[in-house]
């Protein structure tokens, strides 16, 4: 099955801009500060659009709509709402966050606790980027390969080396400029799809005739459960997740941080109905016979969104919808190769490895680290393409366990001590891979509320029992 010239030009000249983008972003790089926060200029609409499009990727466009298809139904919206939810909280943390005035949350963590607790920071942080990158390689590379008839690792490729480029030459100005624009693209190609797919369905009722009511409550496919373990896991994880947080380190100060986080909000709540609710549109025409469901069957619901489009569109709609697609996930891979570019360089080779390097060299090695982690990504996406939802929620749920405890209450409690520190961050991150590993159980319940229980308890018991502070704090 593949696509008409026009829909592969149209996504052809979308890859072409941005590399262009990227292109003329690298002339705005005049040091190592510019690369990673772009020189902390970036107002709140900037700063917006590129959480969104960051945070929004394969899980929140092709997941969401596998999920309504398969056994969330309507509920699936929460997955998206949620994280509106989390950036409410974020908006109270934000000018904190920017205040600290450093690149890294390791950096964060060497300030406040010391090198050991910004070393094992450093670890945890780096662990989930190959696997969050490759999550996002692995949904572009499925929309390519249906649309085009490319094979799997073929689009996987393709992907990979577009990200990569734009990503490598104009660092967080390219990573946020892409975002704006895949933010536009996502909103605007997803949305298309809904009143083409009712115009040839026949119209909402006969779309819908099959759909069992079931499918339309809002809360029991997901379950409460679900629900409240989703806002927990994106609190945890947005706040100390490198690349959502180097946007508020990029911010040009506290309240561009906060305006930036109350937008997003707002957009999720907006964005999270769309892809829901082509979900149910996609399996009531399966059930009328109105598409052929022998591809799902044959290579997984997360094509669901790809088939459907191929059946219901216009060419230059279908080519718009598929940019749309690659945006979504192009802009979170974006992100999490440049957060783990800047984790390494800044924290582990300029503090363990070459200790005087000059600005030169550190921009080259954040470079050399993303190509270094864009391959290992591109590796994991062509021999793992399981569930899209359940990787991302296992990475972010590991570093989350250990590190939130520390780095919040850090800005707000003076006697938090490194040993204090340390202990959450081993004794949080060894709970969630008990949990996920179900080694433990605890009341049934998802790992994250375990590993944040067991990170907060000891964090305070070993900062009351471990008092001294590290004498070079300085933030």
């Amino acid at each position: 099955m593949g696509a008409s010239l026009t829909v592969i030009a149209i996504v052809i000249i979308y890859l072409g801009i941005m590399i262009l983008i990227g292109y003329i972003s690298s002339k705005k790089i005049n040091d190592n500060e510019d690369f990673l926060v772009a020189g902390r200029k970036m107002g709140p609409w900037l700063l917006a659009g590129s959480l969104a499009a960051t945070e929004v990727g394969g899980g929140s466009s092709l997941g969401v709509v596998e999920k309504a298809y398969g056994e969330w139904g309507f509920s699936a919206v929460w997955y998206v709402i949620t994280m509106a939810i989390a950036f409410i909280v974020l908006a109270f943390l934000a000018p904190m966050l920017r205040e600290a005035a450093v690149k890294t949350v390791p950096e964060y963590f060497r300030r406040r606790y010391g090198e050991a607790n910004s070393l094992v920071t450093s670890i945890i942080m780096l662990l989930p980027m190959v696997g969050l990158t490759a999550v996002q390689f692995i949904a572009s590379a499925t929309i390519l390969s249906v649309m085009t008839g490319w094979s799997y690792t073929m689009s996987v490729i393709i992907v990979t080396v577009v990200v990569t480029l734009y990503s490598v030459m104009g660092g967080m100005y390219s990573v946020v400029y892409t975002d704006v624009v895949q933010w536009i693209f996502i909103i605007v190609g997803m949305a298309l799809i809904i009143p083409f797919t009712l115009q040839a369905g026949g119209g909402f009722e006969q779309v819908t005739a099959n759909i069992p009511e079931a499918k339309w409550s809002l809360v029991d496919g997901a379950g409460w459960g679900t629900i409240i373990a989703l806002v927990v896991m994106y609190i945890a994880s947005f706040t100390v997740g490198q690349e959502a947080v180097q946007r508020y380190y990029s911010a040009k100060d506290g309240k561009a941080a906060k305006n930036a986080s109350y937008i997003t909000s707002i957009v999720y709540v907006l964005f999270a109905f769309i892809p829901a609710v082509i979900g149910l549109f996609m399996y009531g025409m399966v059930e009328n016979g109105q598409i052929d469901g022998a591809m799902l069957m044959e290579r997984g619901a997360q094509y669901a969104l790809p088939v459907l489009a191929m059946e219901v569109l216009p060419d230059v709609v279908t080519g718009i919808l598929f940019a749309a697609l690659i945006s979504a996930t192009m802009s979170s891979a974006s992100s999490n190769l440049l957060a783990a570019g800047s984790i390494f360089t800044n924290d582990i080779y300029h503090q363990y490895i070459n200790k005087n390097a000059a600005d030169g060299k550190l921009l080259k090695m954040v470079r050399y680290t993303m190509y270094v982690v864009a391959a290992f990504s591109l590796l994991t996406a062509i021999w793992n393409v399981s569930d899209i939802i359940t990787l991302l929620m296992f990475s972010f749920t590991l570093r989350a366990g250990g590190a939130f405890i520390p780095y919040v209450l850090g800005h707000i409690w003076e006697k938090a001590s490194p040993a204090g520190s340390l202990a959450s961050l081993f004794l949080g991150s060894l709970a969630v891979y008990l949990g996920e590993k179900e080694f433990i159980s605890f009341f049934g319940l998802d790992p994250i509320y375990l590993a944040l229980i067991v990170s907060g308890i000891s964090f305070y018991v070993f900062s009351r029992l471990f008092t001294e502070q590290y004498e070079h704090r300085d933030l």
